[in-house]
């Protein structure tokens, strides 16, 4: 630990496991204080109870706008200014042929993945302007955003939008800031990818396809996501890193 995010107060949506959880370990072990925003609350407050006073638990929803904005207000609140945000929330999507989903299926995946991403990056926007300009915004989107998935047709297709939408936003705020990029993880060992890859069919399939012989583990993306949301990652905007085991390349 160097304390590289020494006095930073970051937000991570979908904090309570998995990738967000490990964003938020890795972020309070450099010094920063967080936010644990999640729809599982209690889970979030158990985290926020192990980490101690440098971690705070906040029930969210990322596709209701009105609680995405109160967990903004919230952060700001508790620690006196907003540094970053890392949007981790996410649907899944079950190993399927994309006839096989209905339109219901494919509102929530896209209302989830893209809306409630977006809807997280206007409010975190809106109060570092307040600040000044700065800040830092991570959109967690995936290894299937950056190509095709045939078994996730609707996952990959709302990933895909969410490098888009950090490539464009990334542009227009350039200049004054936050600093917005993606990570893209690969096949990551959580608690989501494990239900994804409860089929036996999908299990093998993502195993093969892995470069470097095996799973991803969650604090591997998350000491990542901290880094980057550091000033050492200060020219970085724009970015579309793949956190994937040589799975994109």
């Amino acid at each position: 630990m160097s304390g590289y995010l020494k006095g930073k107060s970051v937000i991570v949506l979908g904090g309570a496991s998995g990738i967000g959880r490990a964003t938020v370990e890795a972020s309070v072990r450099e010094g920063a204080a967080v936010v644990i925003a999640d729809r599982d609350v209690v889970a979030a407050g158990r985290l926020a109870t192990e980490i101690g006073e440098r971690a705070l638990a906040f029930e969210l929803d990322v596709s209701n706008a009105e609680m995405v904005d109160a967990g903004i207000s919230f952060t700001v609140a508790a620690f006196g200014r907003l540094d970053a945000l890392v949007n981790c929330a996410a649907r899944p999507e079950p190993f399927r042929s994309l006839l096989d989903a209905s339109e219901e299926d494919f509102a929530g995946i896209v209302d989830i993945n893209l809306r409630g991403t977006w809807l997280a990056m206007r409010a975190a926007i809106r109060q570092f302007q307040r600040q000044g300009g700065g800040g830092a915004i991570i959109n967690i989107s995936s290894a299937a955003g950056l190509k095709g998935s045939p078994a996730m047709a609707i996952y990959s297709a709302s990933k895909h939008a969410v490098i888009g939408l950090t490539r464009s936003a990334a542009l227009e705020f350039a200049k004054t800031g936050p600093r917005i990029n993606a990570v893209c993880p690969g096949v990551i060992d959580t608690p989501m990818m494990q239900g994804v890859a409860s089929d036996p069919r999908a299990r093998k399939a993502f195993e093969a396809a892995q470069p470097n012989g095996r799973f991803g583990r969650a604090e591997e993306v998350g000491e990542t996501c901290a880094w980057l949301i550091s000033d050492r990652a200060s020219l970085i905007t724009g970015a579309i890193l793949g956190v994937d085991g040589g799975l994109t390349a």
